[in-house]
């Protein structure tokens, strides 16, 4: 499959294919498996953005920090570095698994979802909410991701 063929075929995709492709990432144990699908779902300066659960931001706002606490990665090694240490910690470590809920939207640019982190007896461990913005070749240039409960 040439590049341009990839990118077509992820711009027609439905907003549940979207969602499944990438979370499918986030599940993935080969590095070089997910350093492939990075390039496929983001644009070469593409950037995850992460708001990190209320937790951490309340540390970062105490007095004498004053910071806000959003995590960026920008372009494929950083966003790879970024999933590489989600695999090891949530899905290596922790045992848990990254699925999808049965929302997925898509409304021109833009694809929302929910997910959930699982544990291997079915618990919900935390939940998470997605924003993917495509740039016009059909990948990603901006996933907001905010971690809700």
């Amino acid at each position: 499959m040439t590049e341009t063929h990839a990118f077509v075929e992820l711009s027609s995709r439905s907003a549940a294919e979207l969602a499944e492709k990438y979370l499918a990432l986030w599940n993935e144990p080969d590095a070089d498996r997910r350093r492939r699908m990075i390039a496929e779902l983001w644009t070469e300066d593409g950037r995850h953005i992460l708001q990190p659960p209320q937790e951490i931001r309340a540390i970062a706002a105490r007095p004498g920090l004053a910071m806000t606490a959003i995590l960026e990665a920008r372009g494929y090694e950083e966003i790879e570095a970024r999933a590489a240490s989600a695999y090891e910690h949530w899905v290596g470590s922790e045992g848990l698994s990254f699925r999808g809920r049965d929302d997925a939207e898509r409304l021109g640019d833009v694809v929302k979802f929910h997910w959930e982190a699982v544990a291997k007896d079915g618990e919900v461990f935390g939940v998470g909410l997605n924003f993917l913005v495509f740039a016009a070749d059909g990948r990603i240039e901006r996933d907001y991701t905010f971690v809700v409960a």
